[in-house]
């Protein structure tokens, strides 16, 4: 049994245990989920064994899902599946979630903390693209802006956005990388053993490697996807960034993105 499966099943179970829930809606809703959960068609009596239900009670609640729309069913077989009406609500829904009003408010609080200049970036190509800035209130800070693009492979957001990426992203990039500071990494076997220990460490560092004086900090964000979806980025002058500030600012880096993900539906 799936672990979604089982979810469900713990689901029909509390709901004996809470008389002030609905317990038939509960069921109704558990059942839906089975369903999805099975990725494949499912008879009456498979999904009652699975949910300790009488075969005529799931049969009279499928009935009902089909004539909502979301639940279809197999003329040849008799099994049941979920139709696209669940993509097409789920999908209305993810779009609530949008990333950068999702993240502001956390970004704020990120600012308000450490006093730099935070940034929310995303990946495209070979690149992040800023799609958010707060800017450090000190008079020496770090110079970007909303819309512009950074190399990922010397940027702590875009490292971390790489560490969390599939082998699809990385065949893109360049077997030799650009540099432009002593401190760049250009080799790409050099960058993939960074990237482990990123993974490894929860967040990345950028060391001088895309701007001399310019040091920076950056943790991924998921969506409900699993997937990332942008970064969290600190950036401030390295005579700001001693090595004990740099662990207490990264700290906050990543459970921003933690809590960012949460909100966004991921993990």
């Amino acid at each position: 049994m799936t672990s979604t499966a089982s979810f469900a099943k713990l689901i029909f179970q509390n709901a004996v245990l809470n008389n002030g829930m609905n317990k038939t809606l509960i069921k109704d809703i558990g059942l839906l989920e089975a369903l999805v959960a099975a990725g494949t068609p499912c008879t009456v009596l498979a999904l009652a064994r699975q949910l300790g239900l009488q075969p005529s009670n799931v049969h009279r609640t499928l009935q009902t899902w089909m004539a909502l729309g979301f639940v279809t069913q197999s003329s040849q077989t008799g099994a049941y599946q979920c139709t696209l009406k669940l993509f097409e609500w789920g999908n209305r829904v993810a779009k609530q979630f949008d990333v950068r009003q999702t993240a502001r408010l956390h970004l704020q609080r990120l600012a308000e903390q450490s006093q730099e200049t935070i940034h929310l970036a995303v990946l495209d190509g070979e690149e992040i693209i800023y799609l958010d800035k707060i800017d450090s209130p000190q008079p020496v800070r770090a110079y970007s802006e909303v819309g512009g693009r950074a190399p990922a492979h010397c940027v702590a957001t875009g490292k971390a956005l790489l560490a969390a990426s599939d082998e699809s992203i990385w065949k893109k990039l360049p077997t030799k990388l650009a540099r432009f500071t002593p401190n760049t990494i250009t080799s790409l076997p050099a960058l993939r053993r960074e990237c482990e220990q990123i993974r490894e460490e929860g967040h990345a560092i950028n060391a001088e490697e895309w701007r001399e004086g310019v040091s920076g900090l950056g943790a991924v964000i998921t969506g409900y996807t699993g997937t990332p979806v942008a970064a969290v980025g600190l950036t401030a002058p390295v005579t700001r960034m001693g090595k004990k500030r740099i662990n207490e600012l990264a700290t906050a880096v990543r459970l921003t993105a933690e809590e960012i993900s949460r909100a966004m539906g991921g993990v």
